[in-house]
């Protein structure tokens, strides 16, 4: 179903109730990486280790051939797996909210204020335009962060925030990316020592805007997640049923 990586172990979700009923079947394993029958394959990323804070550039795929677990190993419970993941996923996910918002942004825009070369790109109205949209998908996203952490802190019920959160992450990022693309021009692109601005940072950015579609579940996931949590999935499903 899934696995993560660690340096020693990883966590694994399987199968533990073939004919039991969806999400109510499976159990979490935390897995030794030193046990018979594991294979590690890196998986290199398009973002590069360690520039800018980012994580590590590449993943694995982990490979498990006949690897025997100890029951002791089991977390939650057998056929308590979804429970352990969903909580989780959930704090990936975002629901744990934030307060900071990314750096890049605001030296971005001290950036775009001042002179490069005897001139600076807010000189331009098209580029002012744009620095606005910037900072309103900023500040949205910011805002979103600040809720769930208040959710969280204060014990409120939640259900979708921290996917919804997730999502307008994912998405504002590649917007803004955009954004920066379009005011500092083919500069953006280039982490060239002396023509990258920000050290490279816009070129950082963009390369994560894109990769960050995809880790801690893809847009179109969060989207489903959503959709059940409110509730839209189960009713169509029941109007479905209906019209048959």
């Amino acid at each position: 179903m899934g696995s993560s990586h660690g340096a020693d172990q990883s966590w694994t979700i399987v199968v533990t109730d073939p004919g039991g009923d969806r999400h109510k079947n499976l159990s979490w394993l935390m897995i030794p990486m030193d046990l018979p029958g594991i294979t590690v394959t890196p998986l290199n990323l398009l973002t590069a280790g360690g520039e800018g804070g980012s994580g590590c550039g590449h993943k694995n795929t982990v490979f498990f051939d006949d690897v025997r677990v100890p029951a002791e190993n089991l977390v939650g419970g057998e056929n308590n797996g979804w429970k352990v993941a969903t909580t989780h996923l959930e704090v990936e996910h975002g629901g744990a909210g934030r307060l900071g918002d990314r750096q890049v942004i605001q030296d971005f825009i001290d950036y775009a204020k001042s002179e490069q070369d005897g001139y600076a790109p807010l000189e331009s109205e098209a580029a002012r335009e744009a620095l606005v949209d910037l900072y309103i998908e900023s500040e949205v996203t910011r805002l979103f962060g600040i809720r769930n952490y208040w959710m969280s802190q204060t014990g409120q019920p939640r259900s979708y925030e921290g996917s919804q959160f997730s999502l307008r992450r994912k998405l504002s990022g590649l917007d803004i990316a955009e954004k920066m693309l379009e005011i500092a021009g083919p500069y953006a692109l280039t982490n060239d020592a002396t023509y990258g601005p920000l050290n490279g940072a816009l070129e950082l950015y963009g390369r994560e805007a894109i990769t960050a579609l995809h880790p801690g579940a893809t847009t179109d996931i969060q989207r489903v997640i959503m959709s059940r949590r409110i509730g839209i999935g189960r009713q169509d499903r029941e109007k479905a049923g209906a019209l048959r």
